[in-house]
């Protein structure tokens, strides 16, 4: 007995001597200054890229000078990531070490061990901690962590207020419900001259994805609280579409053309043909970038309804093959780079002298503490955009309740294409049995799913 108490203090003693604090006996210690140790990076900025590349530049040189053994090895790809490839890559062990990932995949990737528990090696990242729940959730399973973010949105109401003063509508007074958002498209549609009210997306998954963002606005879910059955057939789901209807039939403030798409709404917006459509704070710099339109014509209100919104963004996880020295490494890299206020893409200082726009709600990876405090107020001092055009958004951002994308989001999000577009193209559509026919196609994908 003496001899296996003995062997076991032994094992107990070697484990605390790697630094083991219940880690599942990994080396919890922070990495050694003379580990010499090489990191790959996925989604380093495209050349086109080029501020947003030099910056990633000098964030490398700027990390490896304080961390001398620690080499960054960034690899692009434009777009970060193919849909075509990705779960190939991912099944081939091929990706990066820190490879990118949408909020959309992490569940997957998760369930299905391609990614390593990184756990153990929090207590090292300061800002952990302070990150928005909801956003740290989105790489939470079962009390472990795999992952950490990189950018964040929530869906709003993006309005033209040229046009809402054309209308006769205060633009520092946005809608706040749908019934305000209806009465508020029939007065700019009344406008004439080919002017849209409100316009909504309905192809290529898009329909799907602003109908789960509705649906959210009005309280309701995607899926059963046990990811095993769909659950937008009712009433919130019968809501949206009936709102759609009613304004697309009833009002005529939806226009005519439709099966849109991201960029036929913004370019649409840009050209001033647009009042109304929902979306992330980003769609003001792809207004401006790609389709010549003016920050100073835009404004944001948060979502119809507000009982709850779509999250969505994008971030980091580790290969089940990263060595312990490589997480460790990695996750210094991503403190420094993406959720520092300050440093790397939260340095907005830097960004704003590189003539790029800063003062958009957009990221907010913190909650209400110290640093989502510390990192408003260094946006605010750079900032170059009329921010207060963003103010109803991000003053209601807290209020409203971020909802994750459903499992399967992809797939349910086609089928719910066919729904949204039937409603917006056939003044006959019966929202009923098109929802019936949604919910028993949506249910055989959940119950083929593995996970």
């Amino acid at each position: 007995m003496r001899s296996r108490i003995l062997a076991t203090l032994l094992a107990t003693s070697v484990l605390a001597g790697c630094g083991g604090d219940g880690g599942g006996g990994a080396d919890t210690s922070p990495l050694g200054a003379d580990t010499e140790v090489t990191i790959t990076v996925g989604c380093m900025p495209a050349k086109s890229q080029e501020a947003q590349r030099k910056e990633w530049n000098e964030d490398v040189a700027a990390f490896q000078k304080l961390h001398p053994n620690i080499k960054v090895v960034g690899k692009d790809a434009f777009p970060c990531i193919d849909p075509n490839t990705f779960q190939a890559k991912l099944a081939g062990g091929q990706m990066e070490d820190l490879f990118y990932v949408y909020f959309t995949d992490v569940n997957s990737i998760v369930a299905k061990g391609q990614a390593a528990d990184i756990t153990p090696y929090l207590g090292q990242v300061e800002n952990h901690g302070s990150l928005d729940p909801a956003v740290r959730k989105v790489f939470e399973k079962d009390g472990e962590v795999y992952g950490l973010p990189r950018q964040n949105y929530t869906m709003g109401l993006f309005y033209n207020r040229e046009l809402f003063e054309k209308a006769g509508l205060d633009p520092d007074a946005p809608p706040r419900t749908w019934p305000e958002v209806r009465a508020a498209a029939k007065r700019i549609s009344d406008l004439g001259d080919g002017v849209v009210g409100f316009a909504e997306l309905s192809s290529q998954n898009q329909g799907g994805w602003h109908f789960t963002t509705s649906l959210y606005s009005q309280g309701g879910a995607m899926v059963t609280p046990d990811g095993k059955k769909t659950a937008f057939d009712g009433p919130q789901g019968r809501a949206v579409l009936q709102t759609l209807k009613d304004m697309r039939w009833t009002d005529d403030s939806m226009g005519g053309k439709q099966l849109l798409v991201a960029a036929d709404v913004q370019r649409m917006m840009a050209a001033g043909e647009l009042g109304m459509f929902l979306g992330a704070p980003d769609n003001a710099t792809a207004l401006v970038d790609q389709f010549n339109g003016d920050y100073g014509n835009y404004g944001m209100a948060p979502i119809p309804g507000a009982k709850g919104t779509l999250l969505g963004g994008d971030g980091y996880m580790f290969s089940p093959d990263a060595s312990p020295e490589q997480i460790k490494a990695g996750l210094m890299w991503l403190e420094f780079y993406a959720i520092t206020p300050g440093q790397g893409q939260l340095n907005y200082a830097r960004a704003a002298g590189n003539g790029r726009p800063v003062g958009l709600p957009q990221p907010k990876l913190f909650g209400d503490n110290a640093v989502g405090r510390k990192d408003r107020e260094l946006r605010a001092a750079s900032a170059n955009l009329p921010v207060a055009n963003f103010r109803p958004y991000e003053d209601a951002y807290a209020s409203v309740p971020a909802k994750l994308e459903p499992p399967h989001a992809q797939k349910l999000y086609a089928i719910l294409d066919s729904v949204v577009s039937a409603v917006l193209t056939r003044r006959d559509a019966n929202i009923d049995a098109l929802l019936a026919d949604a919910r028993e196609k949506g249910d055989a994908v959940l119950a083929r799913s593995v996970n």
